[in-house]
């Protein structure tokens, strides 16, 4: 009995209140009704006796302005049902769009976390399946790639260090030759390298890290890098065929033997770097700056140099066949044994004789870059120079 007293109590209050609900509708339907005959019955009449002032006119004329009216009327209700069911749409419409992207927005959030966990996995599969993860997120959702941009940056910093830490890194005095290429000796960080090469091409940051990191041999062809911090970085041998580097900082950088061939350079800063056997073949250097950077035995065969400063660079032995340097900044330059064709350009009153650039001829087209060794095995030779 105790139990069924208050089941009973609760049966009846739904019971009165859906008996109350039901008045209610009734209630208004009974407006409703009463409203519609008042427009539609009472008011025609009153406007039509309104307008006509207490003139006298014919039944049947009073009756088709009635109708008239009536007409207008019906005519006038019809478009607010429209509106008010176009606006009801609409704003159906927004809020399943909310409610849409609310999931959406979670279940990127939910993929982007799965992503970084993979990233502290011991496992490489696991890892390049994160990075591969946070790459596709960064070109689907624009509101993520500059964290992802930032998170592929600190992977490289923290994996790739130089000088190396770990007995898996090669050792900093190890030679080039001996050195695998990245994607071989650290296929995840060449993956995070490729990546971050792509998204920059739109990113919104100015400025991304990868100073002091170990990029020997990396597989950077085609990759933009504009305004990246290479600084202290280590690049020896790494591809970097038709990359952008615009406004990059390259302070201090080791490119010895980097492929730059129709790379941009443009606005980048050189200074005090090692480009020792580097190959910077139609490369565009415009306005770049080179200060007290090594440049012997460099290729700079064709390349754009306007208004780069090359002030107290050491280009002895440097290939400058068909360079435009006619507007470079070539102040305590040493030029001895750099070789110069009929091509190239110096800067007005320059006596390249006295430099000690040695004249000889022009090459010619440059090779097509499919008949040049593939990266994977190529081999830097030997460099006469020496620290």
């Amino acid at each position: 009995m105790g139990m069924g007293e208050p089941d009973h109590g609760r049966r009846a209050w739904r019971d009165r209140l859906v008996r109350h609900r039901a008045a209610a509708a009734l209630l208004a339907g009974a407006v409703g009704l009463i409203m519609l005959g008042t427009v539609f019955v009472v008011l025609p009449g009153m406007v039509v006796d309104h307008d006509l002032a207490g003139a006298s006119v014919a039944a049947q004329d009073r009756l088709s302005a009635v109708n008239d009216v009536r007409t207008t009327l019906l005519q006038v209700v019809g478009g607010l049902v429209v509106l008010f069911g176009a606006y009801a749409t609409w704003r159906q419409l927004r809020v399943s769009q909310d409610g849409l992207r609310a999931t959406q927005e979670g279940y990127v959030t939910d993929r982007f976390s799965r992503a970084v966990d993979q990233l502290g996995s011991d496992k490489l599969d696991v890892r390049i399946g994160g990075l591969h993860a946070l790459w596709r997120i960064a070109e689907q959702s624009a509101r993520d790639r500059e964290a992802i941009i930032s998170i592929q940056a600190a992977y490289l910093r923290t994996h790739l260090p130089w000088p190396p830490a770990g007995p898996e890194s090669p050792a900093a005095d190890v030679p080039i030759n001996d050195i695998a290429p990245l994607e071989t000796r650290a296929a995840d960080a060449q993956v995070a390298l490729t990546g971050l090469g792509v998204l920059c091409r739109h990113r919104e940051q100015s400025w991304v890290n990868l100073s002091v990191t170990d990029l020997r041999r990396a597989d950077c062809d085609g990759l933009w890098f504009p305004e990246v911090n290479f600084d202290r970085a280590c690049m020896e041998a790494a591809g970097l065929y038709h990359a952008n580097l615009t406004q990059a900082s390259l302070v201090s950088v080791n490119l010895r033997h980097a492929d730059l061939t129709t790379a941009v350079l443009r606005r980048a800063r050189c200074t005090l770097a090692d480009l020792r056997g580097a190959k910077l073949v139609e490369t565009d250097l415009r306005d770049a700056d080179f200060t007290e950077t090594d440049l012997r035995e460099a290729n700079l065969r064709k390349a754009d140099a306007h208004g780069a400063g090359f002030h107290r660079a050491d280009l002895r032995m440097a290939d400058l066949r068909g360079t435009d340097l006619s507007t470079a900044d070539l102040v305590e330059a040493r030029l001895t044994g750099a070789l110069a064709s009929e091509h190239t350009r110096w800067p007005a009153g320059f006596d390249h004789s006295a430099a000690g650039v040695v004249d000889t001829d022009d090459p010619g087209p440059e090779p097509s870059p499919l008949l040049q060794p593939p990266g994977m095995t190529w081999q830097a030779p030997p460099l006469r120079s020496t620290p």
